[in-house]
């Protein structure tokens, strides 16, 4: 039978994707302490999520007045941790669950983030997980020692071969290279170790790669673009793909489409696992849960939404006054996220937008900028069931609106009723992340 996948959708800040949650009474202020992610962890194992996963960025969202100030003021995202080092501490506490993080295409090199996540997998027992960005703004093209950030799809041009070399330094190690036989005194096969010598458009990297192959062969792909383009990228790479879906029509739809996608680049549509993010807020009851739900939605503040959409769109929305439209010749300069653009152009048709469309059709910055479940155990088990069945997703990232609490309560509460509907594994099946998803481990040389 087939049954969900589930995706604990985090961040090593002050808050969770909501800015708002640090606002939430229940939320802990102890984020810069290894116990904070202790604690996550163990509620994400608990509910026998088969992933942790942070997002992440490489600068603040100051690109609204051009200023930090208003960021740091109002906790719109200021903290933000290395997640490898926070997943390293988590990884620690739990035993099956899957780690995942984000490193970016455009600001690192593929040796490195070959090493780093490699080296992660084999300390974790086969657990890790990458997320595969191209960035999204000029302030990370800043912190990183770049005038501006590049065009998009040239950008996602620089991944394909960015995932070229990797998968390449993946496959430097063949199994059983490694003998540490003291009496011949072999340590490994030479001819089982193999050196890249890759020279491409963009990369040279020679090799060979100093980390062994781990229990799960190599890290799970993650990819979450939404464009054409970032479309055509993860149906050739991701594992599993994470989406923003705004209706069930619309996500039946777009799922379909991205699984023959999928089959068209040669790749089985049922091991790409498209994971859909959605607000859950539950309670014993439904009448708690919609108390719950109207505290959550008395925390935002305008600021947040005109900060994250200059941040995700990298255009500064303090330029423009809030009611007057963009020209198309703004809206085309963007070189931010073209999904979010896409959208609003589906929703208003040839009408130019203007800032509050985007505040009021993307709702970024409120607890509403996914699909909302909220009610009871059996409300909340209702909705994910109708996405599930009705083939608009493979699982759900979920997202929190404070933290550790709306994790414990969804893992105490919500699990067991998916559970006992067999929509959800009542355990983990393996020790690795692939056998925990049901993905193949891969054999040197697969991906090509």
């Amino acid at each position: 039978m087939r049954q969900m996948t589930l995706v604990g959708f985090l961040q090593a800040q002050n808050c969770t994707n909501f800015v708002g949650s640090w606002r939430h009474p229940l939320a802990r202020q102890d984020f810069t302490t290894a116990e904070y992610y202790r604690r996550v962890g163990r509620a994400l194992e608990y509910g026998k999520f088969h992933l942790g996963f942070f997002d992440d960025r490489l600068a603040m969202p100051d690109l609204f007045g051009g200023d930090h100030a208003h960021t740091v003021a109002n906790g719109i995202r200021c903290v933000k941790l290395d997640p490898i080092t926070i997943l390293t501490v988590m990884g620690m506490a739990t035993e099956r669950l899957g780690l995942g993080a984000t490193f970016s295409t455009t600001y690192f090199e593929p040796f490195h983030v070959a090493r780093v996540f490699a080296t992660l997998d084999l300390v974790t027992d086969g657990r890790a997980a990458w997320n595969i960005v191209t960035s999204m703004n000029d302030g990370e093209a800043l912190n990183m020692g770049h005038a501006s950030h590049g065009e998009h799809d040239r950008r996602y041009d620089r991944a394909d071969e960015f995932l070229e070399v990797v998968m390449g330094h993946w496959d430097a190690w063949e199994d059983g290279a490694i003998v540490a036989d003291r009496e011949t005194g072999l340590f490994a096969h030479p001819e089982k170790v193999h050196r890249l010598d890759h020279k491409g458009e963009f990369f040279n990297s020679r090799g060979p790669f100093t980390v062994p192959r781990s229990a799960q062969g190599h890290p799970v792909l993650i990819q979450a673009g939404q464009s054409g383009r970032g479309q055509r990228f993860a149906a050739r790479w991701a594992e599993c793909v994470f989406v923003a879906y705004h209706s069930l029509t619309q996500a039946q739809r777009d799922y379909a489409s991205f699984k023959t996608q999928v089959e068209a680049a040669g790749r089985d549509p049922d091991k790409t696992f498209v994971c859909a993010g959605v607000y859950p807020v539950v309670a014993e009851t439904r009448a708690e849960a919609e108390d719950q739900a109207a505290l959550i939605d008395s925390l935002p503040k305008e600021i947040d939404s005109l900060s994250l959409l200059s941040e995700v769109l990298n255009f500064d929305f303090a330029k423009q006054p809030i009611d007057q439209p963009f020209t198309q010749e703004q809206i085309d300069s963007w070189t931010g996220v073209q999904g979010m653009r896409d959208r609003i152009r589906r929703e208003l048709g040839n009408r130019l937008p203007s800032p509050r469309d985007f505040i009021n059709i993307t709702r970024r910055g409120t607890f509403h900028d996914h699909p909302r479940f909220i009610g009871s155990p059996k409300d909340v088990a209702d909705g994910l069931e109708e996405w599930f069945s009705t083939r608009a997703c493979d699982g759900f990232v979920v997202a929190a609106s404070h933290v550790p609490g709306a994790y414990e309560d969804f893992s105490r509460l919500v699990v067991p009723e998916l559970q006992r509907r067999g929509l959800f594994h009542t355990d983990y099946t393996g020790a690795t992340l692939r056998e925990n998803l049901g993905l193949d481990r891969p054999a040197v040389g697969a991906w090509r």
